[in-house]
């Protein structure tokens, strides 16, 4: 029989709402701080291939960034980062910043076949129900889903003209609720699902896989869920069939974590960075609209990090996660051609 999960993790909107633990405010000399380090980057010709945490000093808001990896982990599993003044930068900068920022947090992680480690989620007009279709990529509203890494890291450049309303629940909240009402359905999310890789697939490999939404090893709650990568898988015909229970378990997740008892709703400023442990919580963004000219759109940065602190992972996780191990780099799409690419530099080809 399976138990509810207990811990700081287990968080509803209201209990979020009103807590401020998970939100650390910069202060002036802390963004002076981060200036100086851009700085001396500079100084010092780094680009992101090269820059090291030695080449971006943080003395104080590197204690801030450690502090975070224990909320991400031991805490409720999310950490903001607000108050750093993104409008007074260019996108240059900005790009340099949140790397130095990201190297005092974990370890980049490929988010495509490409090897891209710095992702732009910005409007690309790309069909999301396609073979290869990617959330991030668009401006549709997005269901809760996790993304394929320990954390997903959003830095904020520029936010909508209306919309784009990022919408977070705890997947242990909705775990435990789900057991209430329709344990049966619980269990289901334990046994494999067949996945797409979404074109993302490693050499030599099918372009699906099996695995579980939900997994628990060593004490340890984690949950992967990206809906529409399950339904894609079925367009393969040798693929089973979705059974009732197990879109009725999928209906059932999307229905408490949308609810408003779980779902939590936060806007965007220029300048947040919002960092989530996939493991335990769920995220999604409401729909928007860009403003007409190119600079003003909606733009926000990600990485997607591996952990230093991070739990073991159950083997049934092993697609993903090639090393369960925690501590380990782990999570990401493989590069088929074996390189990384720090910054995929979207802008202009987004705007022809």
């Amino acid at each position: 029989m399976r138990e509810p999960i207990s811990g700081p993790t287990a968080w509803t909107a209201q209990s979020i709402a009103e807590s401020t633990e998970w939100i650390y405010r910069f202060s002036a000399a802390e963004v002076a701080e981060i200036d100086a380090a851009l700085r001396h980057a500079r100084s010092r010709g780094c680009t992101m291939a090269t820059l090291t945490r030695e080449d971006f000093p943080l003395p104080t808001v590197g204690r801030a960034c450690e502090a975070a990896q224990r909320q991400l982990e031991d805490g409720v599993g999310m950490q903001l980062f607000r108050g750093f003044p993104a409008n007074d930068y260019g996108k240059d900068d900005l790009r340099l910043i949140y790397w130095g920022l990201g190297l005092y947090v974990g370890t980049a992680v490929s988010q495509s076949m490409n090897g891209d480690l710095l992702g732009d989620v910005r409007n690309q007009n790309v069909d999301m129900d396609g073979p290869q279709g990617r959330g991030y990529t668009t401006n549709r509203e997005l269901g809760h889903h996790t993304d394929s890494c320990d954390v997903v890291a959003l830095f904020v450049l520029r936010t909508a003209k209306s919309g784009g309303l990022s919408k977070l629940a705890s997947s242990v909240s909705v775990h435990n609720e789900m057991l209430r009402l329709r344990p049966d359905l619980v269990e289901t999310l334990y046994q494999p699902f067949y996945w797409s890789w979404q074109g993302q697939e490693p050499a030599d490999s099918l372009p699906y896989y099996p695995q579980p939404v939900f997994t628990l090893h060593d004490g340890k709650f984690a949950c992967r869920y990206v809906r529409t990568h399950i339904v894609s898988a079925q367009r393969y015909p040798e693929v089973p069939r979705l059974t009732q229970a197990q879109t009725e378990a999928m209906d059932l997740l999307r229905e408490l974590a949308g609810s408003e008892r779980f779902s939590f709703s936060m806007m965007f400023e220029p300048g947040d960075l919002q960092l989530l442990n996939n493991h335990v919580t769920l995220h999604s963004r409401t729909a928007f609209e860009d403003y007409d000219e190119p600079d003003r759109r909606r733009h926000l940065l990600r990485m997607w990090l591996s952990m230093p602190n991070s739990r073991d992972l159950s083997p049934a996780l092993g697609n993903i996660y090639r090393d369960q191990r925690g501590g380990t780099v782990r999570g990401g799409f493989p590069s088929k051609t074996g390189k990384l690419i720090f910054e995929t530099r979207l802008d202009q080809a987004m705007l022809d």
